[in-house]
């Protein structure tokens, strides 16, 4: 939250519908390989649903990763 400058209880939008997000995402989850763990490069808000459409399916990381990386570099 720091990194993108919100503060506690403040609407973050989920970074691939733009609906409240509440979910964290490991774009490169240790069950997939990844090692990155806990880096802002590694890290993005997603809502529920996206979570659950998105999350740990190995055809959607690339797509994660590209839309994530466009929103840390802001």
């Amino acid at each position: 939250m720091d990194h993108f400058g919100y503060i506690r209880g403040e609407f973050i939008p989920c970074e691939m519908c733009g609906s409240s997000a509440v979910d964290i995402h490991h774009i490169e989850c240790r069950g997939m390989g990844g090692t990155n763990k806990d880096s802002i490069e590694n890290l993005m808000a997603l809502c529920r649903g996206c979570h659950l459409h998105y999350g740990d399916k190995k055809q959607y990381k690339e797509l994660l990763n590209e839309r994530h990386q466009e929103k840390i570099k802001r």
